[in-house]
């Protein structure tokens, strides 16, 4: 397994893959680690999803003139594996009672 710098997941979409098209749908993404000046817009300061649907990726629109360096988008096998895991996790049982 290897690491990079992606966006931050603030919201779990959904990912649809029927052999000919990607759609990637749903997620809310924010800024990655880094937290650089790099996604927000000039003017405005918003943030912006870039999508490639026929690669199957989302990641943030980048506004500096020689593009991203900071961070990569998410590829839809990254997104499926996150909605595996959040699945996995959701069906466990606590172990402990909360803190109330």
């Amino acid at each position: 397994m290897s690491r990079s710098r992606k966006p931050s997941v603030f919201q779990v979409g959904k990912v649809r893959d029927d052999g000919h098209t990607v759609v990637i749908s749903g997620w809310g993404l924010g800024l990655c680690a880094a937290g650089c000046a790099c996604h927000r817009h000039p003017s405005a300061g918003h943030l912006a999803i870039a999508e490639d649907q026929a690669g199957g990726s989302i990641g943030l629109v980048s506004f500096a003139e020689g593009g991203c360096t900071c961070c990569e988008p998410w590829t839809s096998d990254e997104l499926t594996a996150i909605l595996r895991d959040f699945q996995a996790i959701s069906g466990l049982e606590a172990q402990e009672p909360l803190a109330g």
